[in-house]
């Protein structure tokens, strides 16, 4: 993980463009005029385009320029393609018309040859409009080599998806056509798609009060997934506050293999705010919040569900969960995949916040079959246990992560990831004696340990825990090296590096990206 925003921050809609926009982008090369750079225009790494790229000085400010033009006034996206090889993330300002669009911009680490493009969407006016990137560090910028311009950020894509694609709104009905002038509801354009189809959601709240369910019977298929996407940068919500609390009052709820859901917020169900009991689905920038049971959670359909038919190979990545309560205090989690999961299960670049419960539970009952084994790998849980607004939930078990229960040994990996002032521990074996894998992870200032691994034979390597306010001493068993700087009283030398308050984002990549202090996290 690398250095983004600073102070605790939410996924913005305007960060990412969803799906490109129906104009084709127009190519600005860093050493073409207009385009202007403060530093010299370079060759030395390959993969770049054009005749070069901008490599800027070393210094706070130093800027690439470009002026652009926009045929109408409205939403743009930019695409910044750029390399760092450097040790540290070298962020921005991006502006707009002298506008900050984003401040202080993440542009991670990688290589000088790793060329990536940083996606964001800005407001423009018609006709010219200048785009700055100034550098906000003494290290000065990336290497930039060009940007792509595109105007029309929410307008339908340049190149469709396979299948045909069926447009919602809030207003929509059931009978309308369904296309970007006649849209219709979210219930009807389930029953009508086809694999390899794609629904749009526009922007606005959407207001239920049952589940939305996506049967078995509407399966995509690994060549072909399904798509229920946000349109363009827009920003539809799936509310649910209409439902009381009980636990057949699932928000959305997804029972079909191989589909793509990507850019909804899904808040205040009665129960889980997302439901998965398919397999092979992606759950991408989903924003589960306010729910009355855990934000996201893969579990079987029913009590009759045979174990073969269990979740698996699921993929949630950079996702956020937070904010979930029941009226207990005791249930509600931000991720969870427990009880009666299958195995191949991946969290990915996720982050679970201010929860009642646990930021991530993988609970194995001894009287069910086990359940199959989860990965979570860069990510991050902070403050579960107390909700944003300073409730706190003493009956809550307020894990960071909680990776078992009942003895019941499951081989989970968990890599690359951070728990921060979590209510309990930050990493829990929470009675799985299994063999897992815990490598690479930061667990700091939880109210009790920062690793809490009593049975087992796990395997721990580079694992970093400090305590910059209260202490409780690491418990580790299992395989532990001195790759490890487990808390026995006092701070390891890595922790100089992990002072200072939280702050994270999602790249336009879709990576997370966290500051300490301000300073990267690279674990």
């Amino acid at each position: 993980m690398v250095a983004g925003l600073t102070g605790l921050v939410a996924v913005a809609a305007t960060l990412v463009a969803m799906n490109a926009a129906s104009a084709a982008p127009v190519r600005h090369e860093a050493e073409t005029s207009p385009a202007t750079c403060a530093g010299t225009i370079d060759s030395n790494h390959a993969g770049y385009s054009g005749g070069g790229f901008c490599n800027s000085d070393n210094a706070v400010g130093a800027a690439v320029q470009f002026t652009v033009n926009a045929a109408s006034a409205g939403s743009a996206t930019l695409g910044i393609r750029y390399a760092n090889g450097g040790t540290a993330d070298r962020p921005a300002d991006i502006t707009v018309n002298g506008s900050v669009a984003q401040s202080a911009g993440s542009f991670p680490t990688g290589s000088w040859t790793g060329w990536t493009t940083k996606t964001l969407t800005v407001p423009v006016v018609a006709g010219s409009n200048t785009i700055r990137v100034a550098a906000t560090t003494a290290n000065g910028l990336a290497n930039i080599d060009y940007l792509d311009f595109e105007v029309g950020g929410s307008t339908e894509p340049t190149t469709p998806p396979t299948g045909s694609a069926i447009y919602v709104a809030p207003g929509g009905t059931d009978g309308a056509a369904g296309t970007i002038s006649a849209p219709t509801t979210l219930t009807s354009a389930i029953s009508r798609v086809t694999a390899g189809g794609t629904i749009y959601m526009r922007g606005g709240t959407y207001n239920y009060s049952s589940t939305v369910v996506i049967p078995e019977t509407k399966d995509g298929t690994s060549s072909a997934r399904i798509a229920l996407a946000a349109y363009g940068s827009e920003v539809p919500v799936l509310n649910f506050s209409a439902q009381s609390e009980a636990s057949t009052n699932r928000g959305l709820a997804v029972y079909a293999d191989y589909w793509h859901v990507k850019g909804l917020i899904v808040e205040r169900a009665g129960d889980n705010g997302i439901f998965v009991s398919g397999s092979g689905n992606i759950f991408e920038r989903t924003i589960t919040r306010y729910n009355r049971d855990s934000g996201l959670q893969l579990s079987r359909q029913t009590s009759t569900s045979t174990t073969a038919s269990w979740p698996r190979n699921n993929l949630v990545i950079s996702a956020e969960s937070h904010d979930n309560a029941d009226s207990d205090g005791e249930d509600a989690d931000g991720f969870a995949a427990k009880l009666t999961v299958g195995s191949g299960n991946v969290f990915r670049y996720a982050v679970a916040h201010n929860n009642a419960d646990d930021g991530w539970d993988l609970y194995t009952y001894s009287d069910y079959d086990p359940i199959g084994t989860v990965t979570i790998e860069y990510s991050l849980s902070y403050r579960n246990g107390t909700l944003s607004n300073g409730t706190v939930f003493a009956n809550g078990d307020r894990n960071g992560y909680k990776l078992g229960g009942e003895d019941v040994p499951i081989n989970h990996t968990v890599r690359y990831s951070i728990a921060f002032d979590n209510g309990q521990h930050g990493f829990t074996y929470n009675s799985n004696p299994g063999s897992m894998t815990i490598s690479n992870n930061l667990g700091i200032d939880s109210t009790e340990r920062n690793f809490n691994f009593d049975a087992g034979s796990s395997t721990f390597r580079n694992n970093t825990s400090c305590f910059f306010s209260g202490a409780t001493n690491d418990r580790v068993i299992g395989n532990s090296d001195s790759s490890n700087q487990f808390y026995s009283g006092s701070n390891g030398s890595r922790c100089s590096n992990y002072s200072g308050a939280l702050g994270w984002s999602f790249a336009g990549d879709g990576r997370l990206v966290v500051t300490l202090g301000g300073r990267t996290v690279s674990l």
